[in-house]
């Protein structure tokens, strides 16, 4: 299993990105494991759409959860349409955010959190 945690940077003590369409990064984790893998967000620098492209990445890379602060409409209905949970996290360290979703600790969003 693969969770995506929107970060700043690329390691497990980076902290999280309240955006998830506009997040520098994705950090990729086995949350049984903790192994991991950074990911610059693709989408980032986009014009327009970067919701849209963003969730279409993720889902791409196998992703079957994603951590963030918030997501808006458009990459939210991608996400559902892939069958990809979204979970909201209030901040801290992508090493955090996968040890609150592991506990149990994080709600899946019903509708957009933007």
């Amino acid at each position: 299993m693969s969770i995506v945690v929107t970060a700043i940077s690329a390691d497990l003590d980076a902290a999280t990105s309240p955006a998830f369409g506009r997040c520098p990064t994705y950090v990729f984790v086995d949350p049984e494991t903790m192994a991991f893998e950074a990911v610059e967000n693709p989408a980032a620098g986009a014009p327009g759409g970067a919701g849209v492209q963003a969730a279409q990445f993720v889902v791409e890379r196998g992703a079957q959860a994603v951590v963030t602060g918030n997501a808006g409409p458009n990459a939210l209905n991608v996400l559902r349409s892939a069958n990809v949970s979204v979970y909201l996290f209030g901040g801290g360290t992508v090493r955090q955010a996968v040890e609150a979703y592991k506990a149990g600790q994080l709600s899946a969003t019903g509708g957009t959190s933007a």
